[in-house]
């Protein structure tokens, strides 16, 4: 039979305690509030939760939330414009997001003066937006000609919600390589080349549909791929695609396949098994015709049929979750 654990007395707090500012100590320090506990099951359990607590849609909100996805889990090399509340501050003549910077900045303030901005750098806390937000402030007002490191952002810092212009455009430009990390990629230095070959090697080659929003195709040595970020509330949007899997309806057309679909940060990432030689171009207007009978498809309540059950899944079986 377990032993008991002894139980230790909490010596009884002051009625101020709670009203008095508890620094933060070690975690397995005694709390400064005098209770007798460790602070991390204390007053460091409150931090600890406020850290941690995971925001599962933190692009939501953004002008292109699907793009923003994108950005930061499918597409190698892409730059977008900002636009911040407010205008950009004097001597910031732009502030443009982008997939990877070299060495993996979080971000870069150019000599310049223009800001470059990390998006698929790690983030220390639950909130990507908040992360992001604060290293931008900070680039914002760095010296030109330096980069900016990532840390955890405070509770209270803004996040990009607060600095972005709701109403802007947020236009991808999806680039064949990582040219846009130096303004002469031509004259660069050697070390700089040299790095810039390493990224560009191993970039996958996508494209940026222009007839729906947050689609994107790639080319791999086995086949290509067509990965879209949708918006639809995830259990609305699978019924859908298992209807058009049922109705037979649901590929790109000749030798494409629908193979099931993943979720990134809040929304629903559906993905098409396309032939070798299928480009971007040859699925633009496929796309646009699927994307017109899903919004046919979402507007359907009644029950799924049984067909359209064992469609729900075969997708739900291969369904994957990046973040």
């Amino acid at each position: 039979m377990a032993k008991k654990r002894p139980q230790t007395k909490a010596t009884p707090r002051s009625a101020s305690a709670d009203d008095r500012e508890i620094p933060v100590v070690g975690a397995r320090e005694p709390c400064p509030c005098g209770s007798g506990r460790r602070y991390k099951a204390c007053h460091g359990r409150a931090a600890s939760h406020a850290a941690t607590e995971l925001v599962q849609r933190p692009f939501e909100g953004l002008p292109g939330e699907g793009d923003w996805v994108a950005l930061r889990e499918l597409v190698p090399a892409a730059t977008v414009a900002l636009t911040l509340k407010g205008g950009l501050p004097e001597g910031v003549p732009s502030v443009t997001l982008a997939t990877v910077l070299p060495m993996a900045w979080p971000a870069l303030r150019r000599d310049d003066g223009s800001v470059l901005l990390g998006v698929q750098n790690d983030t220390s806390s639950g909130d990507i937006s908040r992360d992001l937000a604060d290293t931008l402030q900070r680039a914002l007002v760095a010296e030109p000609g330096t980069p900016v490191q990532g840390r955890r952002a405070p509770a209270d810092r803004p996040r990009l919600q607060d600095l972005i212009e709701p109403d802007s455009a947020f236009e991808p430009a999806v680039h064949p390589g990582f040219e846009f990390w130096v303004p002469d990629a031509e004259n660069a230095a050697p070390d700089v080349t040299a790095s810039l070959e390493r990224a560009n090697e191993a970039a996958i080659p996508t494209v940026k549909l222009a007839g729906v929003d947050a689609a994107y195709w790639c080319e791999t040595p086995e086949k290509n791929h067509l990965r879209w970020v949708m918006p639809y509330p995830e259990e609305q949007l699978l019924d859908a695609l298992a209807r058009l899997h049922a109705a037979g309806v649901s590929s790109l057309g000749e030798g494409t396949r629908l193979v099931g679909s993943f979720r990134a940060h809040g929304l629903t990432v559906p993905v098409w098994d396309l032939p070798t030689g299928v480009t971007a171009e040859d699925v633009e207007k496929p796309a646009a015709g699927f994307a017109e009978r899903l919004v046919s498809a979402l507007a359907v309540d009644a029950p799924l049929t049984p067909d359209e059950r064992r469609a729900r899944g075969g997708l739900t079986n291969r369904q994957v979750t990046l973040s």
